[in-house]
């Protein structure tokens, strides 16, 4: 593999879909100084436990390299709940990963095919599934760019092995993410933020409605807005 170059990234809108039965955190988005939230966190749990569920781990992100004000909690949530049964192209489910497409349809058919693998692996029955929500934000930093030749191993459609191998050597590196090639939208590129200050705080889109057919998630209804609906075409679950 040839050494990635970094690139600066500026993209004045990211997409990223995320399931709508996950709220807001409201900490992150009023109080202003990260270092405080530790400790919020514990005086709050005191009379709601449920706080600190909701809060997530904040030890995972150092205090100097978090997110706060209106939106942030968008972006906190993906690096405070993880899990090792929850991994990714670029990461084993040991540190978390903000990602996000350079429009709508690139996070559509990215998302989408993520959500298919898991309706396939749960035996879902057909039918429309799953509501979600479109995050609007930016982005401007430097990035570890894999969008040239020589990175295919990192780009594999059904294996992640090598990406996340990747990932955890760029980010021990204390890289701020990778900019890569949608692998599920031909022409179409995301971002990997592996802290939240690398992206912007998103604002709220679209809603949509994901529809599985038994065998690959074919449609997204929007919900919200004139209700259009993107067919997304064959999706194949390997």
């Amino acid at each position: 593999m040839v050494a990635p170059p970094v690139s600066r990234v500026t993209w004045a809108q990211t997409h990223r879909l995320v399931l709508s039965h996950f709220p807001p955190i409201d900490l992150y988005d009023d109080v202003a100084d990260p270092h405080d939230w530790e400790a919020l966190t514990a005086a709050q749990a005191r009379t709601n436990p449920r706080v600190l569920e909701d809060a997530g781990d904040l030890s995972l992100v150092p205090p100097h390299r978090r997110l706060s004000g209106p939106g942030a909690s968008w972006v906190m949530a993906a690096f405070t709940h993880i899990s090792p049964d929850r991994t990714s192209r670029f990461s084993d489910g040991g540190h978390g990963v903000y990602y996000a497409g350079d429009s709508l349809e690139t996070a559509l058919r990215e998302h989408t095919f993520s959500m298919g693998r898991f309706y396939a692996d749960a035996a879902m029955a057909a039918g429309w599934i799953s509501e979600v929500r479109q995050l609007i934000g930016s982005i401007d930093a430097e990035l570890v760019d894999i969008r040239g030749p020589g990175f295919a191993d990192l780009l594999d459609p059904d294996s992640y092995r090598h990406s996340q191998a990747f990932a955890n050597r760029q980010r021990a590196a204390d890289a701020n993410g990778i900019v890569y090639p949608s692998v599920r939208h031909p022409g179409g590129a995301c971002i990997a933020a592996f802290f939240p200050d690398v992206v912007t705080p998103p604002v709220q889109g679209d809603h949509f409605r994901y529809y599985w057919d038994g065998a690959t998630v074919s449609y997204a209804r929007k919900v919200s807005g004139d209700r259009a609906i993107y067919e997304l075409g064959p999706q194949p679950i390997p």
